[in-house]
């Protein structure tokens, strides 16, 4: 096993200095750490800009949702950042949002699968249910998506006002139901059904039409729109 205490990142073995193993394996093979240190480019005296990255991330919790709240002033208190380095990690936090933001304001829902899409990834493996809604304007591009509530592995309780509400606020036209079964099991309970229709019909007093509930499981999905439950 290489050990590099004292050794400058050039030191290193060509393979596991950051820019090189980015070249060599891919920016996947990465760690959070070697990106920052990427950014930083230089360390200080005493330490490499990975060790310096790895302080930054240790900061955060090793959290990059902690760590993309964190302010220039914040930053600076870290030993070896200054306002620049700081600056620089702020500004590839904020191009990182922006690009999630611009994704999600492009996606525009025309089938069932336009919706596994954008839901399996996050529901597909989880051992519990969760409920969530995408919020569509009047072209079915999407608003929002949000999780309504978190249950165990065979339910979840959903509140239609809560949902209504947030369509309300989001000046949502129309909205897609989504919630994953984590047995694998896609079709609906007379529950899934019950619900749905609950929801469709108090959106329907707002104007808002429910165009699909999808259960998701982990490779496939069922859709009450495609087989006509609606």
């Amino acid at each position: 096993m290489k050990t590099y205490q004292n050794l400058t990142i050039k030191q290193w073995a060509v393979e596991d200095r950051p820019r090189e193993k980015f070249l060599t394996k891919g920016i996947s093979s990465l760690s959070d750490a070697e990106l920052i240190a990427i950014l930083l480019s230089t360390g200080t005296k005493n330490l490499s800009a990975v060790d310096l990255a790895k302080n930054i991330m240790a900061s955060a919790d090793n959290n990059l949702h902690v760590l993309g709240k964190k302010s220039v002033t914040d930053l600076k208190k870290i030993m070896g950042i200054g306002e620049a380095k700081a600056i620089t990690i702020i500004a590839a936090l904020e191009l990182g949002k922006r690009r999630k933001n611009a994704d999600l304001e492009r996606k525009k829902i025309t089938n069932s699968h336009d919706i596994f899409e954008i839901f399996q990834p996050m529901l597909g493996d989880l051992p519990h249910e969760e409920f969530w809604v995408a919020y569509l304007d009047r072209a079915n591009q999407v608003i929002d998506k949000e999780r309504i509530s978190l249950g165990g592995t065979s339910g979840t309780v959903i509140d239609v006002k809560i949902i209504l509400k947030h369509a309300v606020e989001k000046l949502a036209s129309n909205m897609a139901l989504v919630h994953n079964h984590p047995s694998g099991n896609c079709q609906p309970s007379e529950q899934d059904r019950k619900i749905t229709d609950k929801i469709s019909k108090a959106a329907q007093w707002l104007d808002i039409a429910v165009l699909d509930h999808l259960i998701v499981g982990d490779t496939k999905y069922s859709s009450f729109a495609d087989e006509g439950w609606l």
